[in-house]
């Protein structure tokens, strides 16, 4: 059952509610998301299913466009838009009035139906679809507090640790290490520990005895020159 009801007005909100709708399917997964056009299948029962999704939802974002508060149908006691936020309300479930675009303006309780007034007093969020990004991150943000249940897969935390696998020079076996902290370039045949913090860093493997082996004094915040015999130019001397 989904999580999140969009409601909204065909011809002042629809499209807004369309991208709101596609947002928070790839954020929170397309099952937790209800908007009537996408979520109806054909021959289902329109009345039944509506109300039956709006009670069983966690939270109902309700688009508000431009002529949201002034449109007669607001006070037409079956109007869908209407109905639904009723049963919202009704349930006690959380309902978060989006104001669509620029032009429109905060919900005044003298311009609304008397059932519908309190809604003028629900904190709402501003979405402009010219910078949709920080709107849609808002909503998320507003309902992962709302409902608990709700994870967004887009913010998964990123590990601390990257897990680097390396071929020794003789190409004979796999070094599998985990790496803390910002990970340059690491040279193959190393299967000393590499030292990423401040100090002399040296370079113990055997591998790396005589020309070649890695000694640096103080902070790493330049580069490190690897000589493996022969000619001591480095790149740069060329």
């Amino acid at each position: 059952m989904p999580e999140v009801f969009v409601n909204y007005r065909t011809g002042d909100g629809d499209k807004t509610a369309a991208v709101i709708d596609r947002e928070l399917s790839h954020r929170f997964g397309e099952d937790k998301v209800f908007r009537a056009s996408k979520s109806i299948k054909p021959g289902s029962p329109y009345p039944a299913e509506l109300l039956d999704n709006v009670r069983n939802c966690s939270a109902l974002v309700a688009v508000i466009g431009p002529d949201w508060a002034g449109a007669p149908a607001l006070r037409d006691e079956n109007d869908w838009v209407r109905r639904e936020i009723m049963e919202a309300l009704a349930h006690s479930i959380p309902v978060i009035p989006v104001l669509d675009g620029r032009r429109t303006e905060r919900l005044r309780s003298s311009e609304l139906p008397a059932e519908l007034g309190q809604l003028a007093d629900y904190q709402s969020i501003r979405l402009d679809l010219q910078d949709a990004e920080s709107g849609l991150t808002r909503i998320a943000k507003a309902l992962v507090e709302l409902v608990p249940t709700l994870r967004d897969r887009t913010t998964a935390e990123r590990p601390d640790t990257v897990h680097n696998q390396m071929r020794d020079v003789h190409g004979t076996g796999v070094q599998s290490r985990d790496i803390h902290g910002d990970v340059g370039t690491v040279a193959k045949g190393n299967q000393g520990p590499i030292h990423m913090g401040k100090g002399n860093q040296y370079n113990n493997s055997p591998h790396f005895s005589g020309p070649g082996a890695t000694y640096v004094q103080g902070d790493n915040n330049g580069g490190i020159r690897h000589t493996f015999g022969g000619s001591d130019k480095s790149e740069d001397d060329r």
